[in-house]
This record gives structure tokens, C-alpha cells and sequence, in this order.
């Protein structure tokens, strides 16, 4: 039976790492991000698999959670033998101090990082509740969630805040007999546009700008590719969901 992925931030970065890896026959992926990628089209067919982009600004929250609560209701409970919603689309701010930062980059980062995710779950969680298959949310959490770094108030609260309603969602989940098995993973560093952003930063702004840049200076950055391979490693893993918080490094 085939297995169904619904992915955001499937675009670049980690996000099509992932999705490219999870195009196989026997896969449904859904892919939701602001642009679509044409290549990954011409792969998805290549691979046999089925494969969907929905164009849509999880910024605009409300309007991506109905789509993903309208699409699951349509669905047959028994299509999929595994059904999993990674939340991995995220955005980064300014890199400045707090009283420096412009509001609307701020709600931007917290709509897109934190309340798409926390609707997308809730959608997810709601439409699958009967469905025989097994169930799994996958959060792409961050390093910068469970260490506080200056410039990166906004950043630090979306990944934070990502990780507590993680574990309330565990929670949540224990207590039913088919209860889905939910983790929020932080990936490890990964040379994408976001560690650019970090490393050419102003030091005057950042102060841990020097962290990121000897990082890839030492070699210490994973491909999105190697990072991809080990996150889904980690979700096939048969005690997935053990440990609401995880590291992709444990």
C-alpha cells in the first residue's frame, strides 16, 4: 500500500533534499511551498511516484490549514498504509537585535515557522483520527530552539515553540489506541541559504556570526542531501515518537 507524505517547504534547501528522496512507486507526496519546482516534477515521473505541489504562502495560515483539512477529508482512510505530516518550511529575519526589527518580518517568520505548523497538525491530526494506517508529524525543529542566541529572538521563539507544542501533542496523542507518533527533530547544520544569511552577516548585529563561519570553514556543515538521508532515517526508526525532542546527531 502506498505510504503518504504531505511536505512543506519543499522549494529548496532541506525541504526538496527530502522530497526528492521520498519520490518512489509505492509514495504520495503533497508538497505545499510559495513556488513550485519544476524539476521535481520531471523526477516524480522519472520515479514512478505520485507527486502533488500546492502554491500556497503559509504566511496566509488559515487558508493553508482548510486546504489540507478539505484535501485528508476527501481521502479514502484506506489508501495509505502510513501517513505523515513534516512540517519543515520556515523563514529567518533580519539579523538584528529585537528593538531593530520591523514588525511585519517578525509576524512573517512566527506565521510561517509557528502557527502554520500548529494549524497544519491540528488539521492533520483531526482528519486522520480514524485512520487505520500509522500516523507520524514530523517538526524540522533547530539547535537555535534549545540555545538562545542574540538577533534571533524571533528564530529562537518559532523553533522553542515548536518544540513545547511538540511534546503537548505527544501528549495529546498517548491517550488514544491509534494516536499518532510525533517528534520534533533538530537536523544539524546544513550548508543552505540560511547558513549564508548567518555567516555574512554584520558582526555588529550578530555577535555569533564567527560561529557559523568557522563552521563552514572546518568542513562541519551537511549537504541537504546527507541531512535529508538522516532525518528520514530517523523517521523510519521503529521507536520514532519515543522522545517527542530529538537530534538527528543522537
Amino acid at each position: 500500500m502506498n505510504q503518504l507524505t504531505i511536505l512543506t517547504g519543499a522549494s529548496r534547501g532541506l525541504g526538496l533534499a527530502l522530497a526528492e528522496q521520498l519520490l518512489a512507486p509505492d509514495n504520495t507526496l503533497v508538497c505545499i511551498s510559495r513556488q513550485a519546482n519544476t524539476d521535481l516534477n520531471r523526477r516524480a515521473a522519472l520515479a514512478g511516484a505520485t507527486l502533488e505541489q500546492w502554491t500556497l504562502d503559509l504566511a496566509q495560515t488559515n487558508a493553508a490549514e482548510k486546504a489540507l483539512r478539505q484535501w485528508l477529508g476527501r481521502q479514502s482512510a484506506n489508501t495509505w498504509s502510513s501517513v505523515t505530516l513534516v512540517n519543515n518550511a520556515c523563514a529567518i529575519p533580519a539579523l538584528v537585535p529585537l528593538r531593530d526589527a520591523i514588525g511585519d518580518d517578525l509576524s512573517y517568520v512566527l506565521r510561517v515557522g509557528l502557527e502554520a505548523p500548529l494549524l497544519l497538525s491540528s488539521a492533520f491530526l483531526d482528519a486522520t483520527r480514524h485512520w487505520s494506517a500509522r500516523r507520524k508529524v514530523l517538526n524540522i525543529s533547530s539547535g537555535m530552539g534549545r540555545r538562545a542566541m542574540a538577533s534571533q529572538a524571533a528564530y529562537c521563539a518559532v523553533k522553542a515553540g515548536m518544540d513545547h507544542f511538540t511534546r503537548c501533542m505527544a501528549m495529546d496523542e498517548a491517550l488514544y489506541p491509534n494516536g499518532a507518533k510525533v517528534c520534533s527533530l533538530a537536523p544539524g547544520v546544513i550548508d543552505t541559504d540560511m547558513q549564508v544569511q548567518l555567516r555574512g552577516a554584520d558582526p555588529a548585529q550578530f555577535p555569533d556570526v564567527n560561529l557559523f563561519s568557522d563552521l563552514h570553514t572546518r568542513g562541519h556543515l551537511s549537504s541537504p542531501a546527507q541531512t535529508a538521508s538522516r532525518v528520514l532515517a530517523y523517521l523510519a526508526r521503529p521507536d520514532f515518537g519515543g522522545n517527542a525532542i530529538g537530534d538527528v546527531r543522537d
